[in-house]
């Protein structure tokens, strides 16, 4: 009779170490940063998409606008709010438009908050349903901006903002909900 209570206890024991051994190792796996492409051969593959990309129609389009004035200065509106975004810092801003539409762009489609910060013009993207949300806003409002990030674009004027978080007069406006899935 002892002896099978040594023996449970034994196999209870080391189901315990086992499974705390899986558990940190799946730990372990997940915390671990994403690898980089480290292979020299990984990098000319990368190299080769890029160029293949580059020689593209839409490649060559967007290194033309990237070189053009308009391009040039979407990048200078960037460069001023760089810090901001690493930092995801607030931005103080000014409405300049809720009503911005792209020409022959779907009604139906994204919904575009047009705003001032340091004397540069900016744009943020909203589905229709997240636009709702700023519906009391107005030209010449002034709000409080948090961002991750910003998308360049030949198709648009403006540096586009990731809307992340809006405050108008420390009211909270808007709030992106992260993913717990994708972390986006």
């Amino acid at each position: 009779m002892k002896y099978l209570k040594n023996v449970n206890y034994f196999r209870v024991l080391t189901l315990t170490f086992l499974s705390l051994f899986i558990v940190s190792c799946n730990l372990n796996k997940e915390s671990k940063p994403a690898p980089k492409p480290g292979s020299i051969a990984e990098k000319k593959a990368m190299q080769q998409q890029r160029k293949k990309w580059e020689a593209s129609p839409d490649g060559k389009m967007y290194l033309a606008w990237q070189t053009s004035a308009e391009g040039k200065k979407v990048r200078t509106s960037y460069d001023k709010i760089k810090k901001s975004l690493t930092n995801f810092s607030e931005m103080e801003a000014v409405v300049t438009s809720v009503t911005f539409q792209r020409k022959n762009a779907n009604s139906n489609g994204p919904k575009w908050l047009l705003v001032q910060i340091m004397n540069e013009n900016y744009m943020l993207q909203f589905v229709p349903k997240e636009f709702e949300q700023l519906s009391s806003l107005h030209v010449n409002d002034k709000i409080t901006i948090k961002s991750h990030n910003a998308g360049f674009s030949p198709n648009h004027p403006y540096l586009i903002l990731s809307s992340d978080y809006i405050a108008k007069s420390d009211t909270v406006l808007f709030k992106r909900i992260k993913n717990k899935n994708n972390k986006c």
